[in-house]
């Protein structure tokens, strides 16, 4: 600029801020930054050991022994082994019967603690302890329970006439599966019971008070009302019940181990016995991987069937 004397002054330019600034300004850059510990935390834990999971399942690794690639060859042998069938349905069976009582039993008492009584919330929090109790630990419980010679059970039932011999609980394959069942049963009942209970509380209380009106008695009202808008919470829980009981190994490996003679063997139990005990590794991963498509196709059946529901 010039003033009347002709004398020129430089203006200085103005600053663009520093680069770091612009940088960080970046909205790309930061969700990269904010999910890069997420990612790197899912990669180390989840993806690389699946990974090498796979990997091992396609080769001959055993211990001591890097093996080489075999293809499905693991798959096939595990295929042909009749343990191996025994498992698989066993696995099957247990995860049915297992996720019908706990749906059950957890929906009664979901529907029993909605209702308005004296101490309701003690009971509710006393309900959570087979929840938090450690599966080991409550399951060394139940082993003491079943025990052949000094079974609570067997002496209770014995006492009352109810049995004139010991029932062989945890010695036939038969009762231990049906045992171990139970188990599950009683540890995760809770889990519906508590999930339920939160979706019974979001439902409208004039929509039973409008059916009562209208004559529908107690079980039209759960049938018609209740269940109706229960459903898509029961599907998540059935759904998350499912994947943790199908790939279960702690309860049964506390319980029976997997006998007597194989008998009560899942799959989970039975690919750490191949892979671990045995030190076969490609082997025992293949028979693990077995479980994923299994989950996958049940899985994605009660997701589509949940995305129906919402939007009905």
């Amino acid at each position: 600029a010039g003033g009347a004397t002709g004398i020129e002054v430089a203006l200085p330019h103005p600053r663009t801020g520093p680069a770091l600034g612009r940088f960080l300004e970046s909205e790309r850059l930061l969700a990269a930054l904010l999910l890069s510990p997420t990612v790197v935390i899912l990669g180390l834990f989840i993806a690389y050991p699946f990974v090498v999971g796979v990997w091992l399942s396609m080769s001959s690794t055993s211990v001591a022994n890097p093996g080489h690639f075999v293809g499905i060859r693991n798959f096939v042998k595990a295929w042909n082994d009749s343990i191996f069938r025994t498992a698989f349905q066993n696995t099957v069976f247990y995860t049915f019967w297992a996720t019908i009582f706990k749906l059950a039993l957890g929906m009664w008492l979901a529907l029993l603690l909605n209702r308005s009584s004296r101490g309701k919330r003690l009971v509710r929090s006393s309900m959570l302890l087979p929840f938090i109790v450690p599966t080991v630990l409550s399951t060394f419980a139940w082993r003491w329970m079943f025990d052949p010679t000094f079974s609570v059970l067997n002496w209770l039932l014995y006492t009352t006439g109810l049995i004139t011999t010991k029932l062989p609980f945890l010695s036939n394959g038969t009762y231990g599966l049906w045992c171990a069942i139970v188990v599950n049963t009683w540890r995760g009942m809770p889990f519906f019971a508590i999930s339920l209970l939160a979706g019974l509380q979001t439902i409208n209380p004039d929509l039973h008070e409008a059916a009562s009106l209208d004559g529908a008695n107690g079980w039209r009202r759960f049938w018609h009302v209740t269940w109706p808008l229960l459903k898509p919470v029961t599907l998540v829980v059935v759904v998350f019940s499912i994947i943790q009981t199908f790939s279960d190994f702690q309860l049964i490996y506390v319980l029976t181990g997997g006998g007597p003679a194989n008998s009560t063997h899942l799959l989970a139990t039975y690919a750490y016995q191949i892979g671990v005990a045995a030190g076969l590794l490609g082997e025992g991963a293949a028979i693990s991987l077995t479980m994923l498509p299994v989950l996958f196709i049940v899985v994605w059946i009660q997701l589509r069937y949940l995305r129906r529901l919402e939007g009905a």
